[in-house]
């Protein structure tokens, strides 16, 4: 039971990322397109943020830091930076399809084909 524990940030990392890939493999509306992706950003970023992680780890912003292990916080930075990153890219996103409804009248990603070209 421990290891289960220890292991389900990982766990539920890979359920997010499974739903996303479905979501992103499968749903038609460019909306719920978007919200897989960033559904998988989020999965991302737990799995990063799991990986940094150390059972009783001291927290590295401290000047006297008490002796023992310390969490990594390249994994927090690199997070943070992912973060910032999806919010541009999702507000890019977002801004596409409302485009797109605007000169098809409709979200579907199959019929907004016709704006190729």
């Amino acid at each position: 039971m421990e290891n289960i524990a220890d292991n389900f940030p990982f766990v539920a990392s890979a359920l997010l990322l499974a739903v996303a890939f479905y979501i992103v493999i499968f749903r038609k509306n460019l909306i719920k397109l978007i919200m897989g992706i960033a559904m998988m950003a989020s999965g991302v970023n737990l799995f990063i943020v799991a990986l940094g992680y150390r059972t009783g780890g001291n927290a590295p912003i401290y000047t006297d830091v008490p002796p023992g292990p310390m969490v990594l916080s390249v994994p927090q930075a690199l997070t943070l930076t992912s973060i910032v990153i999806n919010v541009a890219v999702l507000a890019l996103m977002l801004t596409m399809v409302i485009h797109t409804y605007r000169n098809t009248g409709d979200i579907d990603s199959e019929k907004s084909r016709k704006l190729k070209g």
